[in-house]
């Protein structure tokens, strides 16, 4: 009995599909970030929909430094004071932060959206978030610190997300 080629065929065909209905693992990417008057290290972050991102911040500074996700930078009695749209909050996810400071809402120097701060030289922190669908697009990271002066003096980078 001679078997076609149609049934071999049927298999590879259903087998394929089935294996793109399959939910991946998300890709894991870690980066190192190192804060320092007055830069991040990288400065520029690539990130894509769908990995499972850690970003482990260490403060190599002398000062207190801290990292903001956003857009729009706003301003306060003329200085820059954060971002108008914070990365986290406009795409409805939190990142999962491992840190002697945290903090999320209003701050001190008047300041809103998620933050890391470490305030002292060989200070660690981590975080790990899931990059979504509303995280595409360009964001910026920066410091804040000493009413903006941080900022101003070069304390910024970018984080660009793909699909």
């Amino acid at each position: 009995m001679k078997t076609g080629k149609l049934p071999l065929a049927l298999v590879v065909i259903v087998s394929a599909f089935l294996a793109g209905c399959a939910k991946s693992t998300p890709e894991l990417v870690s980066y190192t970030l190192e804060m320092r008057e007055y830069n991040f290290t990288p400065d520029a972050l690539e990130l894509k929909v769908g990995q499972q991102v850690t970003i482990n911040l260490v403060n190599k500074g002398t000062l207190s430094h801290e990292i903001m996700f956003g857009r729009d930078v706003m301003k306060m009695d003329n200085r820059p004071s954060g971002y108008q749209y914070d990365m986290f909050a406009e795409s409805g996810s939190e990142p999962t932060v491992m840190a002697e400071m945290h903090m999320e809402g209003e701050h001190e120097e008047g300041h809103t959206g998620f933050m890391v701060v470490l305030p002292k030289e060989g200070d660690t922190a981590s975080l790990t978030f899931s990059v979504t669908d509303g995280m595409f697009g360009e964001w910026e990271i920066g410091c804040f610190e000493q009413e903006g002066v941080h900022y101003d003096a070069g304390m910024k980078g970018k984080v660009t997300v793909s699909k």
